[in-house]
């Protein structure tokens, strides 16, 4: 167990446990109110902050600091991506407070919920086998569009466990200095990448059952959602070239269903319908899939529209992760490093 101070917060309606072996590190763009919310919620939980910005026009950095912490602004001279941002920011951390046994990284539309540091905190002190503890992520407004829904839904993963975490998580300091922390060249799927790193030097990873973030999505419209859907394709098959012949075989399940949702049965159904329209009959797969995972889907969420809805963006899902793959092949080819694919 990690020692903790109690101290009064500056909410007028709670009282929070201020960690002094836990650190924070945000990062964020002209996130605006949203940035400004999460820093308060931190500042009630821990009392070193590390902010990173990349390139903000708006006052963040200015808020920021008016709130007392501490911000890196990054040279956008050099290709930006989360990972750089997370690095930065705990190599600021660590300099100035290098004793902190933890650092929760959160992105600047989130806001950190009541108790979580000192849950995660004590989940880790008490477990030191364990490297990465994540919780509940909750999108803030799940009801202003399916989009919205749609990210509150895959945020809610099993608890116990798990091979990887999302972009808020606490990590031990220790286990994130001895992997290097997280991938500079990654434009996605750092996380994951980050701790397969850890858990192939025997470190653990672990959801437990308590509230975490609200995060503000701000999904409204379907570009939106086949830009992020292209933004995880690009992630699988960038993960798969770096570590697909690993024990694991990392990503090599995603990249397989989606070549053969995305490419081979339309092709095929396509090549058989010349020789008999009736053939056209075989996209029937797709609707069948869509009821099979919906009955699946329907085991841990409670709505069987939600269930649909759900099952449909997995299905459909599959065509802009393969445009997302087929982006990291051409870039490969020419040589070229990838750049942000920006849904928001």
């Amino acid at each position: 167990m990690t020692a903790f101070d109690t101290e009064q917060s500056d909410s007028a309606d709670a009282v929070e446990i201020i960690s002094q072996d836990c650190g924070a590190v945000v990062i964020g763009r002209n996130e605006g109110d949203r940035l400004r919310q999460c820093l308060n919620s931190l500042i009630k939980q821990v009392t070193a902050i590390v902010y990173v910005d990349s390139g903000s026009t708006d006052s963040s950095v200015k808020m920021a600091e008016s709130l007392g912490v501490l911000v890196v602004s990054l040279d956008m001279t050099v290709p930006f991506t989360a990972a750089r941002a997370r690095n930065a920011g705990a190599a600021k951390l660590l300099k100035i407070y290098p004793d902190l046994q933890f650092i929760q990284f959160i992105d600047g539309d989130c806001e950190l919920r009541s108790g979580w540091i000192q849950a995660a905190a004590s989940f880790l002190g008490e477990h030191p086998d364990y490297a990465v503890v994540c919780g509940r992520r909750r999108e803030r407004n799940p009801q202003n569009s399916i989009y919205n829904l749609l990210c509150d839904m895959e945020w809610d993963t099993p608890i116990g466990d798990a091979s990887a975490c999302g972009g808020d998580a606490l990590i031990r300091t220790s286990a994130y200095q001895i992997v290097n922390g997280y991938r500079d060249d990654l434009i996605a799927g750092e996380e994951p990448e980050m701790c397969l790193r850890m858990r192939e030097k025997g470190w653990k990873i672990n959801r437990i059952d308590a509230e975490m973030t609200l995060h503000d999505a701000a999904m409204t419209r379907f570009g939106q959602w086949w830009k992020r859907a292209q933004r995880a394709g690009y992630a699988y098959a960038e993960g798969f070239s770096i570590h697909g012949r690993s024990l694991e075989k990392y990503r090599q399940k995603e990249i397989r269903s989606i070549l053969v949702w995305a490419v081979c049965l339309p092709l095929s159904f396509l090549c058989l319908a010349l020789i008999s329209p009736w053939m056209l009959v075989l996209f029937l797969l797709y609707p069948v899939q869509v009821i099979r995972l919906s009955v699946r889907y329907r085991l841990r969420i409670t709505s069987a529209k939600q269930a649909f809805w759900y099952a449909l963006s997995n299905v459909g899902g599959k065509f802009p992760q393969l445009t997302g793959i087929w982006r990291y092949v051409l870039n490969r080819i020419k040589g070229r490093r990838g750049t942000l694919i920006e849904y928001k």
